[in-house]
């Protein structure tokens, strides 16, 4: 009777032991909840992601994380994409936000480049709101609290492009659309504000410039000279012969721009009207805005990229044309 009970006991500890051991490891791994990037790939598997959150120190162990997921019978629950976490989140947490549970944060990232339609269609693939919710609260929600806006009706260009986290549960564009607005002026308005106010430029023709820099270049090597060339063709009052606005308002990124294209009555074919277009064409980096705000002098009044995207410069319209004849054909 006496070896019974000493069995008995010696199980009920080896279980206590067990059951501290199996909630220490569902625990989270420290309180630093500094946000990490987790990709999971379509088709992962439970091994897999485990092995992934251990290998990144957000969980103390990919044994107990499989063996939780498998009790609470969401093998296949764990969805694909992108979520943020961190080491302060325990298991539970991190599997409910890894099924889409309410503890998860969905990862937006934002590229340079990018216009409010773009950014519309961006969340409407992730379900985060209806098609056009976003471009129709740009348009008609009030944002005059942000007293660097320009007097017209339009945001385009302002919202700063980033990798933001957000909550899908009661999503709202408004509120989204005012977080890219208050990064855009604690980095901008705030962050550049000597430079702005040392270049004699408004910040509008400044972030337009900007807009044009982000759409014409392709490395932060390129940025400052090309800033000097429009900004100098600017001042002397010549056409921009951008045609990157040109795609722009007829929403045409990629495809060949026809002779009816090139041709098109709009304040925004800059080879017809001069000055710059009547407002940005896209979000801009950081080191476009600076480039606009730091032009590199240069002898040159032109440039165009080859097919391989390197750059050409040319002083004068016949060294342009030779270059066009040399690399665009």
């Amino acid at each position: 009777m006496k070896k019974l009970f000493t069995f008995i006991a010696f199980l009920f500890l080896f279980w206590a032991l067990g059951y501290v051991w199996y909630s220490v490891n569902l625990s989270s791994v420290n309180a630093d909840e500094t946000t990490h990037v987790v990709k999971i790939p379509k088709g992962s598997s439970v091994i897999f992601i485990a092995n992934e959150l251990e290998k990144q120190n957000l969980i103390r162990s990919a044994n107990v994380f499989r063996f939780y997921v498998a009790r609470q019978g969401k093998t296949a629950g764990l969805q694909a994409g992108s979520f943020a976490l961190n080491a302060a989140m325990s298991v539970p947490e991190i599997v409910d936000a890894l099924s889409g549970g309410k503890a998860g944060q969905v990862v937006v990232t934002i590229p340079e480049g990018f216009t409010v339609k773009d950014i519309d269609a961006l969340l409407a693939a992730k379900n985060l709101i209806k098609a056009g919710d976003l471009i129709a609260c740009a348009q008609t929600c009030d944002f005059s609290s942000f007293a660097f806006l320009p007097k017209r009706k339009s945001i385009e260009g302002y919202l700063y492009p980033e990798t933001y986290f957000v909550l899908a549960e009661g999503f709202e564009p408004k509120f989204f659309l005012e977080r890219m607005l208050g990064v855009f002026r604690d980095r901008v308005v705030d962050g550049l504000k000597q430079d702005i106010r040392d270049s004699k430029r408004s910040l509008d023709d400044i972030v337009i410039m900007a807009s044009l820099i982000e759409a014409e270049t392709r490395t932060d090597a390129e940025r400052p000279v090309v800033a000097g060339i429009l900004w100098k063709r600017l001042d002397a009052k010549m056409g921009l012969g951008v045609d990157a606005t040109i795609r722009y308002i007829l929403e045409k990124p990629t495809a060949p721009l026809t002779d009816k294209d090139l041709a098109i009555d709009s304040y925004y074919n800059l080879r017809k009207y001069r000055g710059l277009p009547p407002s940005p064409i896209g979000s801009a980096s950081l080191s476009s805005l600076r480039a606009a705000l730091h032009p590199e002098d240069s002898p040159y009044f032109y440039y165009l990229h080859d097919a391989k995207g390197v750059i050409h410069y040319a002083v004068t319209n016949d060294e342009q044309n030779e270059n066009r004849a040399r690399y665009l054909h």
